[in-house]
């Protein structure tokens, strides 16, 4: 899936820009949220705002990209990619596990479903820089994996997808519906435990070895 975005303009209050659209977003949703309420939040005028972002849309995206890559790159610092899956694989379920219940996750995840009639590119825009991005990181590391002989791997799209599905069980869902609001580190943890153990049953090459 590609989705493409205009180059966006950066300077002094790019970051103050960003930040003000941010909380409004994350408060009032897309539909309601207004680039008034976003430049009074950043403390910046109209004109300044329209420096940086044509459009509301366009704020949206960028807010998105942002918190994704950050989520992206904080994994990756944490991880050695000619490691054992055995150790990765635990690390990076803790930190999936961990963004998709968090409140951000949440609240950007609704914005999309809310809005999905009407502003479509909002949920492909997202899927683009969350679990696409995702995946393709997942799908490298198990790629290497394999090569090594580590895991057992056909299909590696479906796997890497497979394991983005494991971590959300027990937790997702209760967050999404509103069950419960906060999860517990010991409660991330098991979740993360519980989608490695299950994926290394499937593909991991000394399980496939005794098949």
């Amino acid at each position: 899936m590609n989705v493409t975005m205009q180059p966006i303009r950066r300077g002094r209050k790019f970051a103050q820009v960003l930040e003000g659209a941010r909380k409004v977003f994350l408060r009032d949703g897309f539909g309601v949220a207004s680039v008034d309420d976003i430049a009074r939040e950043a403390g910046v005028s109209k004109a300044t705002l329209y420096a940086y972002f044509p459009d509301k849309q366009s704020l949206f995206f960028e807010v998105a990209r942002q918190e994704c890559e950050k989520m992206a790159q904080e994994t990756l610092a944490r991880i050695d990619q000619n490691a054992p899956p055995a150790q990765v694989l635990p690390e990076v379920a803790r930190s999936l596990t961990r963004f998709l219940v968090s409140g951000f996750a949440q609240r950007v995840f609704r914005i999309c479903v809310a809005e999905a009639d009407r502003f479509p590119e909002l949920g492909r825009h997202f899927y683009a820089c969350g679990p696409e991005l995702g995946r393709e990181r997942t799908k490298a590391y198990l790629a290497a994996a394999r090569d090594r002989g580590e895991l057992r791997v056909e299909d590696l799209d479906l796997a890497a997808e497979q394991f983005g599905e494991l971590c959300k069980a027990t937790l997702w869902a209760k967050s999404i519906f509103g069950v419960k609001t906060s999860f517990s580190e010991a409660e991330i943890d098991r979740a993360a435990r519980g989608a490695v153990e299950t994926f290394l049953a499937r593909y991991g090459a000394a399980q496939t070895d005794r098949d």
